[in-house]
């Protein structure tokens, strides 16, 4: 029996009605999407306001005069009216204007421009480490259920998920830098005496490619190793979680007692098992994506990456809120981005997704 046995091919008229059904939900996305953006900037703006502490008197330091500290105050704007100042904020948006750094003297979209890359590249590569961890480990738990190599799959994911990204971090610099030999020194994504390539996509591997630079590229990628595999580990226990009781269910479905009743082989029934829970995680991926955009500051921090957590991370320590409101604006941006692209994925990959919802 082939493959399309096993599912009805829609009709034209069907398929259709179901391409209108799938423009009208983008459209309502993208329009929520707009102004989700603008209820982000507005309440992250309202709460840097009104949140205590002065960035004046931290610039200035504890010794300055309270003259002092007015004329510095005066000078970032921070002595105008709330309204004043928002007003400014939003045209500043709309011009690509997000202000400056209070203490690098450098505009925020400039830093984010040479920090982004940084973030995303780690992220990426820590979600995919992630879900090949994972699922792997939930479709043994999941296939074999209710055996030990159920156990075994329950106990490496509640491992991983029990030990603090920042611990494990910790961990791998001890074992593969201090003991072994085998790592980079947690220094960034180069080591110091090695020279970066000249910035063309931002992110270090490709751009030591496109110069040719094969010791930075290799450099590059073992700089990579720790940082990927402390995130892709510890996040690799929420994959397995979710795939194991969703295969589970998945295994118990008409569908699949169906092929299995139809004798297709077993790695195939297991297939069109994982095709049904595809959007499952699909979607968590996604999820995990959104929060560690801003919730790898702590382990770029111990690798010293360089990237937006860690920079965010700087900024709200030092009270710099040109930095902390542009975090927040390119921190919603992509999230607000990954939510609407999964469900427009998800509702073209699964038919049964409610459209008019």
């Amino acid at each position: 029996m082939t493959d399309t046995a096993l599912s009805i091919p829609p009709t034209r008229k069907g398929g259709r009605n179901r391409h209108v059904r799938l423009a009208i939900l983008i459209a309502k996305r993208l329009a929520f999407f707009a102004v989700a953006i603008f209820a982000v900037l507005s309440i992250s703006f309202l709460l840097i306001a009104l949140s205590p502490g002065d960035p004046a008197r931290v610039i200035a330091g504890s010794l300055a005069t309270a003259e002092q500290v007015d004329n510095i105050r005066a000078e970032l704007g921070l002595d105008q009216p709330i309204p004043q100042r928002y007003f400014a904020y939003l045209s500043g948006i709309f011009t690509g204007d997000l202000g400056t750094s209070y203490f690098s003297k450098q505009p925020v979209i400039t830093e984010i421009a040479n920090r982004l890359p940084s973030t995303l590249e780690l992220v990426l590569l820590s979600v995919g480490v992630a879900i090949v961890i994972g699922v792997l480990l939930g479709t043994v738990g999941g296939y074999f259920r209710g055996r030990w190599p159920e156990s075994v799959s329950r106990g490496a994911s509640s491992a991983f998920q029990a030990i603090p990204d920042f611990f494990f971090a910790l961990l791998l610099i001890l074992i593969f830098f201090f003991y072994l030999g085998l790592a980079p020194a947690p220094s960034g994504q180069l080591d110091i005496l090695i020279l970066p390539p000249d910035q063309v996509t931002g992110f270090v591997p490709i751009d030591a490619l496109i110069a040719g630079d094969r010791e930075a590229f290799q450099n590059a990628l073992a700089h990579l190793v720790l940082p990927v595999i402390t995130l892709g580990l510890v996040y690799a226990g929420y994959f397995a979680k979710i795939t194991r009781s969703a295969l589970a269910e998945a295994m118990q479905s008409q569908q699949v007692q169906f092929a299995r009743a139809s004798g297709l082989s077993e790695w195939r029934t297991l297939r069109y098992a994982l095709v049904q829970i595809r959007s499952s995680i699909l979607t968590y991926a996604g999820i995990i994506f959104a929060s560690l955009f801003g919730g790898a500051a702590v382990v770029e921090t111990i690798f010293s990456w360089n990237g937006m957590g860690q920079w965010a991370l700087d900024g709200i320590l030092r009270l710099d809120i040109p930095v902390i409101q542009g975090f927040v604006l390119v921190a919603g941006v992509i999230t607000l981005l990954i939510y609407t692209l999964l469900d427009i994925v998800v509702a073209w990959l699964d038919p049964r997704i409610s459209y008019g919802n």
